[in-house]
C-alpha cells in the first residue's frame, strides 16, 4: 500500500506539472536540462498539448502502479515494471512525431 501512494504521489507530480503547462505564458520545454526551448507558432495550443500529454502521462502512471496493491510477491508487479518503460517512450514518440511536428514555427 504506502508503494502504491508513492507511486501516486510522483504521477500527481506529472498531472500538476501539465495543469502548470496550461496556464504557463512562455512556452514549456519537454526534455530536460536543455536551454532552449522550441520556437513553436501558437504558444496557448502548444502548452494546452502539453498539458494533456503530461495529465494522461500522470494518469496512465497511476494506472500501471495499481498491481502494486497486490501484494510483495505478485507476478502481477511486471505489468508495472514493463509497462514503465513504453509508456514513456510512447510519451516521447508522441511528442516529437505530433506535438513538435504540429506547433515548431516554420514549417
Amino acid at each position: 500500500m504506502v508503494a502504491f501512494i508513492i507511486w501516486c504521489s510522483a504521477a500527481c507530480i506529472f498531472i500538476a506539472f501539465g495543469i502548470y503547462c496550461l496556464f504557463a505564458k512562455s512556452v514549456v520545454g519537454f526534455w530536460a536540462n536543455t536551454g532552449n526551448k522550441p520556437e513553436v507558432s501558437d504558444i496557448k495550443k502548444y502548452n494546452k498539448a502539453m498539458c494533456i500529454l503530461w495529465c494522461v502521462f500522470g494518469l496512465v502512471m497511476i494506472a500501471l502502479g495499481v498491481p502494486l496493491l497486490a501484494g510483495d510477491n505478485s507476478p502481477f508487479i511486471l505489468i508495472t515494471i514493463l509497462g514503465t518503460p513504453i509508456e514513456i517512450i510512447v510519451t516521447m514518440v508522441i511528442y516529437v512525431t505530433v506535438i513538435e511536428k504540429k506547433y515548431r514555427s516554420g514549417k
